[in-house]
């Protein structure tokens, strides 16, 4: 009978630690909206994904009325909006020159200037499109415009709030915004998008590179000499 007796509130305890186990394992692994904090379905870079798009990419040259030739800074920014196209396109690149505006006469020179630009910038001339858009008579000076189309790396856009944070805060969940500037400047800093699909085949051993490089190991004497 003092077994039996001592054996009760053992059960007793036992059954109650088995229970409040339960209970914070439950606790532990839902929130009030059901979904578990431990593995929280909302990572930025599911919410925010860099996906590849077609984009057209612009370049505005302000052409002011009296301009006769393009300046140095112009043909600057000119020629690096062509290395780019050269790295990212093989389509079609456009000069749109303003009809109509106060600059239409200075801006269907430098058109001409442009175009010349261009092609010494390594872009063939059947790839270049001349075309014209109206601009207002009495409006301020149009620029003539270049644009191109090209796969592009890009991500949703940022500075969203669809809800209050205070909600997000409640539920253990990251808000809508966050790590949408960091997805964007990385889709922005890949040079090549299709990095994103499949990597690069490897370069071509060089094989002599290779045993000199090895017989100065051998040696002991510094590779980084020769």
């Amino acid at each position: 009978m003092a077994r039996s007796a001592d054996f009760l509130p053992r059960l007793g305890i036992a059954m109650l630690l088995l229970s409040s186990a339960l209970a914070l394992s439950s606790c532990g692994n839902l929130n009030k909206d059901g979904m578990s904090t431990g593995a929280i379905p909302d990572d930025y870079r599911t919410r925010h994904p860099i996906m590849i798009n077609e984009v057209e990419h612009t370049l505005d040259v302000p052409i002011a009325s009296g301009d006769r030739s393009l300046t140095i800074g112009l043909q600057d920014s000119i020629s690096g909006f062509a290395q780019e196209y050269r790295n990212s396109s093989s389509g079609v690149i456009q000069i749109m020159a303003p009809e109509g505006s106060p600059n239409s006469g200075a801006a269907a020179h430098a058109r001409k200037q442009i175009r010349q630009l261009l092609v010494a910038r390594g872009i063939p001339s059947n790839r270049i499109i001349e075309t014209s858009y109206h601009a207002q008579a009495n409006g301020d000076a149009a620029p003539i415009r270049l644009s191109y189309v090209a796969t592009t790396a890009v991500t949703n856009q940022c500075g969203e709030w669809p809800e209050d944070l205070q909600n997000n805060t409640f539920s253990n969940r990251n808000y809508h915004n966050f790590g949408c500037a960091t997805q964007s400047n990385l889709a922005a800093q890949i040079a090549n998008p299709m990095d994103l699909v499949t990597p690069r085949a490897q370069a071509p051993i060089d094989a002599g590179r290779r045993s000199t490089v090895i017989g100065q190991y051998r040696t002991g004497s510094d590779p980084s000499s020769d």
